[in-house]
């Protein structure tokens, strides 16, 4: 893609400053090391970017779910440790033990498997215990957990695995008040306990990850497990974190109407008055929520300026009142917020959900920028 072609399109700035700044307030808050989780593509903002900001930041491991998103990382050459935990019981487990990665063990199944890998491979499988600690998600359930030590353990016997680490996650974490943390950590104990007695040594406890990071210091243990933090989400609201993504788009057409115009499908919106019509292009299908219409606006020649209207699959329309916008301006969906621009957490708001969604909903139409600095002017590198 051209820069011509660029200017024709969304487009998607990551400050990758602002990742290694992030992950440098959650170092000043903890003595436990940090995992840097870069799942879902580094919440949208390019994992194996996000990953070296992170590392460039004070995290000392990295964290994904599936394994594909592990082997990216080390094809990218990424050497710090990985670990991935959700995969479905018939994953590429000798890929993963291959590409020195570790591996979150939910289960019995999961277990045999990977044990079976090992044995394949003539390696031996550096394994996560995984606690259900009251989400009813992911992990082993309370009963099922002393059996899936006692099995690890003579797998341990046997050369094919090493119990590394137990790992939890709290559901309640962005409110620190809930008695259900406590209740989690309670939880956590008693499987590290329950681990130990059946003769395992894990070395990295973790059961933090953003929120209890920012709020919790008794739920840090070894390891803290940093994601939305990287870039510049906190669900707890107590840290002051750099936003990193900036998403803009070029006004493409723009129109004259009279009063009583009805704009896009269902004519939802009807113009009170004389103004002019910016039309963007990006809409639902670019992670635009189609949901926003008569709430949200975006930024133009500095002023707020409505959407208006449905947003549709691939176009949005914005009032920009009596000021002379032309095609090619700049629009500004969404940005750290620094020269009045809305931000992500205003579209969460306005579509009802959270910043995580909006981030990680860009389509893969919408171009993509790293920038190095705070609001450089960066060399284009294309998705």
């Amino acid at each position: 893609m051209t820069l011509r072609e660029e200017q024709r399109r969304a487009l998607l700035t990551v400050d990758l400053a602002a990742v290694t700044a992030n992950t440098g307030v959650f170092r000043a808050r903890t003595r436990a090391e940090l995992m840097a989780v870069v799942k879902a593509d580094g919440f949208g903002h390019g994992a194996v970017d996000v990953a070296h900001s992170a590392l460039a930041g004070g995290a000392s491991r990295l964290g994904v779910t599936s394994i594909d998103e592990a082997l990216e990382l080390r094809a990218a050459g990424l050497t710090a440790p990985v670990l991935s935990w959700l995969n479905p019981v018939d994953a590429d487990w000798e890929a993963a033990l291959r590409a020195d990665v570790e591996l979150a063990v939910p289960g019995a199944g999961h277990l045999a498997r990977i044990t079976a890998a090992a044995r394949a491979s003539g390696r031996c499988a550096a394994v996560h215990l995984h606690a259900d600690v009251g989400m009813a998600r992911d992990g082993a359930e309370p009963a099922a957990w002393e059996p899936l030590c006692a099995a690890a353990r003579e797998a341990e016997r046997q050369g094919v695995v090493d119990v590394v680490g137990v790992m939890g996650h709290l559901g309640c974490a962005d409110s620190p008040e809930d008695t259900h943390n406590r209740a989690g950590r309670l939880r956590f104990l008693d499987a590290v306990s329950a681990a130990r007695r059946q003769g395992l040594h894990p070395r990295h406890r973790h059961l933090a990850a953003t929120a209890a990071t920012l709020t919790d210091p008794s739920s840090h243990f070894d390891l803290c497990r940093i994601g939305a933090g990287l870039i510049g989400i906190d669900p707890s609201g107590s840290a002051r974190l750099r936003p990193a993504l900036t998403l803009t788009a070029p006004v493409v057409s723009v129109r004259d109407v009279p009063a009583g115009t009805p704009v896009g499908y269902g004519h939802t919106h009807t113009t009170a008055y004389r103004t002019r019509l910016a039309l963007i292009p990006a809409g639902y299908a670019d992670g635009v929520p189609r949901s926003v219409a008569g709430r949200a606006w975006v930024q133009v020649r500095g002023r707020r300026c409505p959407v208006v209207g449905r947003v549709s699959m691939d176009q949005t329309v914005v009032d920009v009142g009596a000021d002379p916008v032309a095609p090619g301006e700049v629009v500004t969906l969404f940005g750290p917020g620094l020269d009045g621009e809305p931000t992500a957490a205003d579209w969460a708001r306005w579509a009802g959900t959270i910043e995580h969604e909006i981030v990680t909903g860009i389509g893969s139409r919408v171009g993509r920028r790293v920038a190095l600095g705070t609001r450089p002017q960066a060399v284009p590198v294309y998705a």
